[in-house]
């Protein structure tokens, strides 16, 4: 049975190990956290990504998990609202629409479940060092232990382990969009009721939304800055970077960064792409954000890591004879499938930040819709 490791347990990670395991792979899972990641913001599934769970018997359990947004409002530094819209998100999505939205936590729990028990997770550990110059990929783990695997997938994020060990640095693949966004959880002080509230200062965004049928919310502050860098790794200097940023815009913030102190599943990151010419070296490739992060800015980051891993474990079983698999042609048909749709998702962004040209939602929805599923 071909041994497949996987590096990181969210969206792209849990469902490859899905479906490895249903095309009769081994799959194992290291992921650096001691448990599931907390927290994350409100993710949409769209399109044929909804096939994707469909397909694995998920699509009525994730819609039973939909945050239920009825709509936002925007109020001014006092509080005082200025508009509301029942029709669209803050993102452009329309809320009466065959999508779902659901917290990213909640997906990952969902798409975890139905690995169990077939799949091996490895918490609180992660990959050191590999060689891939062999018949199998020699993985060394943080935590001292070595293993052998026949391939190895990373699928841990912007931030990829795997990539940085066997593509190289971050900052050849790293395109940087300039936003910078906090997000966490905070008490409901607002008593929304399935309801959004935004207030826009001079260069910073505050936001609030109601989660889990109104019994906490989620925070999200943000701004824009082409020249800062702060160390994704350094929580306390993200903290502080945010608290600065903040000072004197007014509204709730105050409230919000006392609560951003004491979250428990604090995120901070900037708004970045990550393109990339292949997403394979030898016996180790990339799924998810760690090879074409398309970035929130998108709204298509999560239906593009369920999409990708659906094709990349489809293309493994389609190369597989026997106990024989081609690994180099599955990792090419992967990259020939998906490519020219991750160069349309992710141009969703950079047409959609401040100062580019919007596009409509005739034309989103097209992008989205421009693959179809095939079958494995």
């Amino acid at each position: 049975m071909t041994e497949v490791l996987i590096s990181g347990a969210s969206v792209a990670g849990t469902t490859l190990a899905y479906w490895l395991c249903q095309h009769g792979f081994s799959a194992t899972v290291v992921e650096r956290h001691p448990g599931l990641r907390p927290g994350g913001q409100a993710i949409d599934v769209r399109g044929p990504a909804l096939g994707v769970l469909e397909r694995m018997g998920l699509l009525a359990a994730a819609a039973e998990l939909k945050t239920g947004i009825r709509g936002s409002s925007v109020v001014d530094r006092d509080g005082n609202e200025l508009s509301r819209d029942t029709e669209s998100t803050p993102t452009g999505g329309l809320i009466d629409n065959p999508d779902i939205e659901l917290l990213r936590d909640d997906l990952v729990e969902l798409l975890y479940e139905a690995t169990l028990p077939r799949t091996e997770y490895l918490f609180g550990d992660s990959i050191a060092e590999l060689d891939n110059r062999g018949e199998l990929v020699e993985v060394t783990f943080e935590s001292g232990a070595s293993r052998s695997f026949d391939l190895v997938i990373g699928a841990d994020g912007l931030h990829s382990n795997v990539r940085r060990l066997v593509f190289g640095p971050e900052e050849r693949f790293i395109k940087r969009l300039g936003t910078y966004a906090a997000i966490f959880t905070v008490p409901n002080v607002l008593n929304l009721d399935h309801w959004q509230m935004w207030h826009y200062g001079d260069t910073t965004m505050a936001g609030v939304y109601s989660a889990r049928n109104n019994s906490e919310a989620r925070a999200m502050l943000g701004f824009m800055d082409t020249d800062l860098r702060v160390d994704y790794r350094d929580t306390e200097a993200q903290i502080a970077e945010v608290e600065r940023r903040m000072a004197g815009d007014g509204w709730i913030r105050p409230q919000l960064l006392e609560y951003m102190r004491a979250a428990p599943d604090f995120y901070f990151d900037e708004m970045s792409q990550i393109v990339m010419d292949h997403w394979s070296i030898g016996r180790v490739a990339l799924v998810g954000d760690a090879g074409y992060c398309c970035s929130p800015l998108s709204g298509q980051g999560t239906s593009v890591a369920l999409l990708g891993a659906y094709l990349l474990a489809g293309e493994l079983k389609a190369a597989t004879q026997g106990e024989w698999i081609d690994h180099g042609s599955a990792f090419i048909n992967y990259f020939k499938r998906f490519h020219a749709y991750i160069e349309r998702t992710q141009f969703l962004a950079t047409d959609n930040i401040p100062g580019g040209a919007p596009i409509s939602q005739e034309q989103f929805d097209a992008i989205v819709h421009s693959i179809t599923l095939p079958d494995y």
